[in-house]
């Protein structure tokens, strides 16, 4: 665990001088291909480490599936903070939707400022911003419970998704992440050992047309969660409320 975190804060502190001076110094066109090449780069070679030497097992070959496959909004269960970073070390363009308080993080926000990933404390903003990335031909990556997910396996589904989806015409492609534990889920601190080996696999799920009821299509995709998803870990998700309750006693 101390390997891998530690692997991931060095690459973003030997990162950041450089994105922190070239975000302000170059235009856009060549500022945001470079942040997202970097990133994805980063991100592949942190898994790498991850692999090699943590004891974490990565099955994420279907989503080379979408390399070519134009713009798209990808729409995942949100299971741990891992999930982001799986996603862009295998999917080429795309820009993520961000929370607020990591794109202004000291490790992570110049980086993520330089790659021009979208803020989402404004919704206007955000989704006018997500629809001129998907017009530029980039696929957006949004978690449309809004948070990790914190009542497994999938909690409510926003309507953040298919509303881009709708004003943008572009379809929605679903991503399944499933972990063999909720490691660096909404319940598990930071510090918490992980139980290894840890084994994550990203499927495809359905692809949505453009929806016209965005209200319908959140209920509709958050049916296709719990339907592909399924329980997960009893044991594991249940042990901090079961530690509580005997430190109550």
């Amino acid at each position: 665990m101390a390997l891998g975190l530690g692997t991931l804060a060095l690459g973003c502190l030997i990162w950041l001088p450089f994105a922190m001076l070239l975000h302000p110094l170059l235009p856009r066109r060549i500022g945001q291909p470079l942040g997202r090449f970097v990133a994805r780069i980063g991100f592949r070679g942190y898994l790498g480490v991850l692999s090699a030497l943590c004891a974490c097992r990565f099955d994420l070959d279907e989503l080379d599936q979408l390399r070519d496959a134009g713009p798209l909004v990808l729409a995942a269960n949100h299971p741990s903070l891992l999930d982001a970073v799986l996603v862009l070390a295998r999917v080429p363009n795309t820009v993520c939707v961000m929370k607020a308080d990591l794109m202004d993080n000291l490790l992570f926000g110049a980086a993520a400022r330089l790659a021009r990933f979208i803020r989402n404390d404004a919704p206007l903003a955000m989704t006018l911003d997500a629809g001129e990335e998907l017009d530029r031909g980039a696929r957006l990556l949004i978690f449309p419970e809004g948070t990790r997910t914190t009542a497994f396996p999938v909690d409510p589904c926003l309507a953040t998704a298919g509303l881009i989806a709708r004003r943008s015409q572009v379809p929605v492609q679903a991503l399944l992440i499933e972990f063999s534990t909720p490691y660096l889920g909404k319940h598990w601190p930071l510090f918490r050992r992980p139980t290894l080996p840890l084994r994550c696999r990203i499927r495809l799920g359905r692809r949505f047309n453009p929806p016209q009821d965005v209200a319908a299509f959140a209920a509709e995709l958050e049916s296709h969660f719990r339907a592909e998803l399924g329980p997960p870990w009893p044991s594991t998700v249940a042990r901090p409320a079961c530690s509580r309750a005997r430190n109550a006693h």
